[in-house]
């Protein structure tokens, strides 16, 4: 069974406190023994009402069904997808309380007054976040590349305000805590690929003419290429995720030239597509999401997340307070924070194949066989299901990668929004349309 209920005792007292402070407020004003007390802790707790914002992966409604139940507050999940997502946040902040942002967002938000700062006083288990996210740092206290947008580059703010944020030196103040994590590379149909593929180059090989496949994102799709040219000697970048007009042009010319060469059998834009084009084997080899390897895998077809040597594009999100939250709403929001990454939201994730920011909390809310199939690289000692209950491993396999140490110690790049992403976007819908 799994561990669901081992922080019970700790989530009570913490609601009970709450809830304390609400009678205590509508006691207090209903006496009038305390002037202009806050009437926002009059309200009961009950009715309070957090709505989370977020992507599909993430934003999911059975985290918040388990969140409301715990909490004592309802949480509502709002799912939406990179812009549309990003347009919420910048437009309509003030119809959204948690802000779930990726790394690369928070380039967008921080500065345009939609977050206030975290103080890490809240933030009951900061120490248990990985140290990739919070000094830069793999497990071994070997220093991360710092290509692309590093999660230390947006992390902590200079002060409460949360509009500006250091060059990575640590401070009492975050933008956001860190959630979910993952390094994605390349998946491959091992079945019909027909050799090893040890290498982010094998993308371009003349060998997957017409099977191979991109994600139809300017800079998470460039980076791929990036990647497989850098790999085989084409080109030696200053920082792949934050390239010169210069490596953009050189980059782009290269993958004209191999698209006109009938190389690309697609460009994906969706969860589906990518599925799709791998399940029906149009395509072997292409950018994609380790819940996509999962889904193809699903269907009885063999597909691989494959581990490639020069390492892994590195995202991740957090969780953030939006600007307007005060009073009972905002400690809920503190509450909601430490309760989703207390554990059970990271175990969730994690039979879908990402990665909780806080792992040893998730491990509480994983049984030992699923710890040690997605965290620990072992064999499956058991059917290894999805989030909803639906086999997706039998005894016996093993997850691609590796261990946590293994995929999240070899991040190469990190997912971005380059200095020159203006220019990146018109070339790069110039390459899509020509």
């Amino acid at each position: 069974m799994s561990r669901q209920h081992g922080s019970k005792s700790t989530r009570i007292s913490r609601r009970a406190v709450l809830k304390s402070a609400a009678a205590l407020g509508a006691s207090a004003v209903g006496s009038g023994v305390i002037q202009g007390f806050p009437t926002v802790w009059a309200q009961n707790i009950k009715d309070v009402v957090l709505r989370h914002a977020g992507p599909t992966v993430t934003a999911i409604p059975r985290i918040a069904e388990q969140a409301t139940k715990d909490l004592g507050f309802t949480v509502q999940m709002q799912a939406s997808e990179n812009a549309d997502l990003l347009n919420r946040f910048l437009s309509q902040s003030s119809a959204i309380d948690c802000a779930d942002v990726s790394v690369v967002y928070m380039r967008y938000l921080i500065g345009r007054d939609v977050l206030q700062a975290i103080p890490l006083a809240k933030v009951k288990d900061w120490d248990k976040t990985l140290p990739l996210f919070t000094k830069g740092e793999y497990a071994d206290g070997r220093k991360a590349p710092q290509q692309g947008i590093t999660p230390t580059m947006i992390l902590y703010a200079t002060g409460p305000d949360g509009q500006k944020v250091t060059k990575g030196e640590s401070t009492d103040w975050v933008t956001g805590v860190p959630s979910v994590t993952n390094g994605d590379t390349l998946g491959i149909r091992p079945d019909l690929v027909g050799r090893p593929i040890p290498s982010w180059a094998d993308l371009l090989h003349d060998d997957f003419k017409g099977k191979a496949a991109l994600q139809d994102n300017p800079t998470i799709g460039i980076i791929d290429v990036a990647m497989a040219m850098e790999a085989r000697g084409d080109i030696k970048y200053g920082n792949k995720g934050n390239m010169t007009k210069e490596e953009i042009d050189k980059t782009l010319k290269v993958m004209t030239d191999i698209k006109r060469s009938g190389h690309f059998r697609s460009f994906w834009s969706s969860f589906d597509q990518s599925v799709n084009l791998m399940a029906s084997g149009e395509v072997v080899i292409q950018s994609m999401w380790s819940p996509a390897v999962a889904a193809v895998r699903s269907r009885g077809i063999p597909c691989t997340f494959q581990p490639l040597k020069e390492g892994y594009r590195g995202w991740g999100y957090t969780l953030g307070a939006m600007k307007h939250l005060d009073g009972l709403k905002r400690d809920c929001f503190y509450e909601y924070l430490n309760w989703y990454t207390g554990g059970f939201e990271g175990a969730f994730i994690a039979r879908q194949g990402y990665y909780s920011a806080q792992p040893e909390n998730a491990r509480k809310f994983l049984t030992q066989a699923e710890w040690d199939y997605w965290y620990d690289g072992k064999p499956a000692a058991t059917e290894i299901k999805n989030p909803f209950g639906k086999v997706m491993e039998q005894p016996g396999a093993v997850r691609d990668g590796g261990t946590i140490a293994q995929r999240l110690g070899n991040i190469a790049v990190w997912n971005s929004v380059m200095d020159e992403d203006r220019y990146l976007t018109r070339r790069w819908n110039e390459f899509i349309t020509s």
